[in-house]
């Protein structure tokens, strides 16, 4: 369990990485335009979020648990977030291509989370987009010839893995301080909703899961390693680095 002033260096330091070579040209066929466009114009948008709810419960949270490190921590998360909006749209323009400002699963996600002010149903919302997310670009990566896309897919890859790590070490922090009744219940919630939201993402955007190579049965078996995976990260004993506090609720 990392503290919030070690996911501070990380997030500054790897803001100052440079992983796209802009210089190169978007040679990306019609045919591939076809099929990604809609999933790339919608996750661009849901990638430009201010993400003032967010921030909000994190203010929350910190003021609970006495670490006022976590609201700058959150913040430079979500700048990480708004550079993949950003270089998606750049790419968007680069091909010619409209960035919209409204798409279904954008606008209802955006509905739910003005009514969300709980860092432990943030947590997991973030867990779950951000593991679809990783199926998701490596689709969008494998679904292209393209190198300036697959450059940017990659850049997001990379940022999204420890995107997760940072999230669920927080949601191990909360689920750590429940009681047993408590943890057992949440398992279940934590699931229902896990699936739930991985059969909207799939359904918004099946045609480029299989354009990427994933049928339904490949994306839902990923998707079901990823939950195995978090449950069982937040299940365990909790080890925090020589500089950590405690910060469960």
């Amino acid at each position: 369990m990392h503290t919030s002033s070690y996911w501070i260096t990380h997030f500054k330091a790897n803001a100052l990485q440079k992983r796209i070579n802009w210089n190169q040209p978007a040679n990306i066929t019609a045919t591939e335009i076809d099929t990604i466009l809609k999933s790339l114009q919608a996750w661009q948008l849901g990638e430009t979020s201010e993400g003032k709810q967010l921030i909000a419960a994190a203010e929350k949270y910190a003021d609970k648990t006495q670490d006022a490190d976590y609201v700058y921590c959150t913040k430079l998360f979500i700048k990480e977030e708004q550079k993949h909006g950003n270089n998606l749209g750049l790419y968007l323009d680069r091909i010619g291509q409209p960035r919209i400002k409204q798409n279904w699963g954008d606008t209802l996600f955006r509905k739910a989370r003005h009514l969300n002010t709980s860092m432990e149903s943030w947590t997991l919302a973030v867990i779950v987009v951000e593991s679809a997310a990783q199926i998701f670009y490596q689709s969008l990566k494998d679904a292209t010839g393209c190198f300036l896309l697959k450059e940017i897919c990659t850049d997001i890859l990379i940022d999204e893995a420890r995107h997760i790590t940072f999230q669920t070490e927080r949601l191990t922090a909360i689920f750590e301080n429940k009681s047993a009744f408590s943890k057992s219940w949440r398992k279940m919630v934590y699931k229902y909703f896990f699936y739930a939201t991985s059969l909207m993402v799939w359904f918004a955007h099946s045609k480029l899961f299989n354009a990427g190579g994933n049928t339904f049965q490949d994306y839902m078996r990923k998707m079901d390693y990823k939950h195995a995976k978090t449950i069982k990260a937040i299940t365990c004993p909790v080890k925090y680095d020589t500089n950590a506090i405690s910060f469960g609720i």
